[in-house]
Parts: structure tokens; sequence; C-alpha cells
């Protein structure tokens, strides 16, 4: 299951995952423009997490959960609109506890769960509310990776730097724009999402509670 499936970073993983050889069911509030044999597109909100359960009732086993959908609102403290952080927690915190409470009984032993966070969880210059709500994601995976351990199913949160998606012409960010990192580029979506695949292989299965970077050297001391 992909949240944000039907655009930026959580289409590129849902493409991937089909090419993979996966079946994917996709939650977005438009219907993805992938064509694969594979994907099965269930209409949400991730702006309403209470009712994405109900939601996902009738789907079954799910093997590997990645929450992808995101935006961002930028605002400086002063300036900081409560509702936009509001909607960033909803959508990016909230909607990962009830999606995950509901798919627990429906995840094998061996299973996966990856949320995608961001590498401005440490803090950044006017992205504080934004910035708050992917630092978050980090104690959930950490808290979750622990209590799931026994059963072998792994949680890690994977943090792109800039990445060249439709979020990076959001007029709600346009007080932050993007920097070209170190290695002269933005990240790739299909970049992240072949970091994402590696995350859901068995190759994968001894790497759980990490916060795992992919940033072109933004995170680099300067």
């Amino acid at each position: 299951m992909v949240t944000g499936a039907s655009s930026g970073i959580g289409a590129a993983v849902a493409g991937r995952l089909l090419d993979d050889g996966w079946s994917v069911v996709g939650l977005s509030r438009r219907e993805p423009a992938l064509t694969a044999h594979g994907l099965q597109w269930v209409a949400a909100d991730l702006a309403e997490p209470a009712s994405l359960g109900r939601g996902v009732a009738g789907v079954g086993t799910v093997d590997a959960f990645v929450h992808a959908a995101g935006f961002q609102e930028s605002g400086v403290l002063g300036e900081l609109d409560p509702a936009a952080g509001a909607r960033m927690y909803a959508v990016h915190v909230a909607a990962a506890e009830h999606l995950a409470a509901a798919l627990l009984g429906r995840l094998p032993d061996g299973g996966r769960i990856l949320l995608l966070g961001s590498r401005t969880a440490t803090g950044a210059r006017g992205k504080s509310a934004y910035a708050a709500t992917k630092a978050a994601l980090r104690g959930l995976a950490r808290s979750w990776a622990a209590e799931l351990a026994p059963r072998g199913i792994t949680v890690n949160v994977l943090e792109p730097g800039p990445t060249d998606t439709p979020m990076l012409q959001d007029p709600g960010r346009a007080a932050t724009p993007p920097r070209v990192p170190p290695l002269g580029r933005l990240v790739q979506p299909e970049e992240v999402a072949g970091y994402a695949a590696f995350l859901l292989s068995p190759a994968a299965a001894m790497v759980t509670g990490q916060h795992l970077v992919i940033c072109g050297g933004a995170s680099l001391p300067s």
C-alpha cells in the first residue's frame, strides 16, 4: 500500500514497485496516471485521518505500507499559520497512525512499514511546522520498530532532500525555495523510489528503526 500514489515521490514509489512485480494499492485523492497491471486505486483524503480505516477495510493482506503522501507550507516564527500546521500534522503523522493501526492485523510477520520523512526533520529556517511533523515520524518509527521487532516487521523513515516533484512549485512553500545540493542537481523521485524498493526488499530485513537520508549532499556541513 502506497499513499500519495498520484503524484511526486508516492507515484514514483508505486511505479517502481509495480515494475518490480509487486501488486500495489494506491491511496490518493486523485486517481494515479499509472496504467501498469497490478495497481488498485482507493480514493482517500489523507487530510481526514479518521476516515482512512474505513477506506481500507476491504483491502486484504498488505506486505508493506509506504506512507508517502505529504505537502509543505512554509512560514517563519511569528507568521506561522496554525491551520497549515494542523493540516500537515494530519497528513504526515495522524494519517500514518490511523493507517498503520488499521493495517496491523493484515501485515504478516516480516512485513515492512516505510514512512517518507524529510532531511529537514532536524530543523530548517522557515520550515518549523513542516520540520516538526517530519521529526515526529522518527519518533513513530523508532517506537513501532521496537514494538514490532518480535514479528520481524521493520519500520524506517526515508528522508529525501530537495526532490524534483510538483511540491517544489507549490505556492504554499514559496517562502523557502529549494537550493540545489552540492552534487549539482535535485534528487529525482525515481532515486528515492529505488531506495524505498531496497528497504522493502529481503536485503533490508535487518534495517529497522532508522532514518535514512538521500539528499545529494544537502545535509553536509557548509
